[in-house]
């Protein structure tokens, strides 16, 4: 029985230009989960016999990308179960490549998520879990300390109160330039953010030079990364780079989310062996290969992997 990563690359195998869809849909947005009652849910209060999604996109079009990223390179498998579990990890690719698209959206809320990141109700016979809001919120910070980093600094000024610094961050939250230089703007941000550098010391009174040492991951450079771009304008992002060098490594781009402002909504983009495919749980046809890279101008964020070593 071929995998749904197979089935996928099969699809862009044998694509004729006519009909460009996948054969079914994948992911779709919300998501029904009966239970099968038993003698101990008669007493269960209050009692539901189903579970209800809703507005399921702030974490569809991340699971879609974990299952690509997953089934990218032999070893993604075996790193990630370090920071999400081998459990967790074996199950996701188990329901994933078995169609059980509603339980792997409860495997993700239930296993990852705080339950104050979600609302709950029970209406009538359902239990209904609403993921209106942030996809960074319900996905990227859930990470654990997959994507955590570490810079240190220190003032030139004995006397300053805070010589020894360290700025620790457990995302990569990349800001638009203040000033727009020349250049790839993007690269410019990550450069800001992670490269060695000499400012002068911001503590009051200090008047030294603060030098910063190269921001490096803490548990080793992480399979992939995820660039929170939900901050930048359209026309900031002419040109989104390919490959990114994070920390003496190597990140090549494997795809990005979207967001619609006037529909609240999010979609995917990612690529298989070079053809690129749009993902959107909400329609109908809802895994589409593209005749050309998409257009960047709404994203939420950019996602590389770590390219494989020589």
């Amino acid at each position: 029985m071929k995998t749904l990563f197979e089935e996928i690359k099969a699809s862009i195998k044998n694509n004729y230009n006519q009909d460009r869809s996948f054969w079914r849909p994948v992911l779709p947005w919300g998501g029904v989960f009966t239970i099968k009652a038993g003698r101990k849910a008669v007493s269960c209060t209050p009692l539901y016999v189903e579970i209800r999604l809703k507005n399921t996109c702030t974490i569809d079009g991340f699971l879609m990308l974990l299952y690509v990223i997953l089934n990218e390179n032999e070893n993604f498998p075996r790193e990630l179960s370090l920071h999400l579990g081998r459990e967790f990890v074996d199950y996701f690719l188990y329901l994933m490549d078995t169609y059980s698209f509603t339980t792997v959206k409860l495997l993700w809320i239930w296993d990852k998520m705080e339950k104050q990141q979600y609302k709950s109700e029970v209406h009538k016979a359902s239990l209904i879990i609403d993921l209106f809001g942030n996809e960074h919120d319900n996905f990227t910070k859930n990470l654990e300390n997959l994507m955590s980093t570490i810079q240190e600094s220190y003032c030139s000024n004995w006397r300053c109160p805070t010589r020894v610094q360290e700025d620790q961050q457990r995302t990569i939250n990349i800001n638009p330039p203040q000033e727009i230089p020349h250049g790839n703007l993007i690269r410019l941000a990550v450069d800001e953010l992670f490269c060695s550098k000499i400012e002068l010391c911001e503590e009051r009174g200090c008047g030294g030079l603060r030098e910063f040492a190269q921001r490096v991951f803490c548990h080793g450079a992480p399979p992939f990364v995820v660039l929170n771009m939900q901050h930048w304008k359209s026309e900031d992002l002419a040109y989104v780079p390919y490959y990114l060098d994070l920390s003496d490594h190597k990140y090549l781009l494997e795809g990005a989310t979207l967001f619609n402002k006037d529909e609240h909504h999010y979609s995917a983009a990612f690529q298989i062996d070079g053809h690129w495919m749009h993902y959107d749980g909400l329609r109908n046809v809802n895994l589409i290969l593209l005749n050309k890279p998409p257009e960047f101008l709404l994203l939420s964020s950019l996602v590389y992997i770590r390219a494989t070593e020589k």
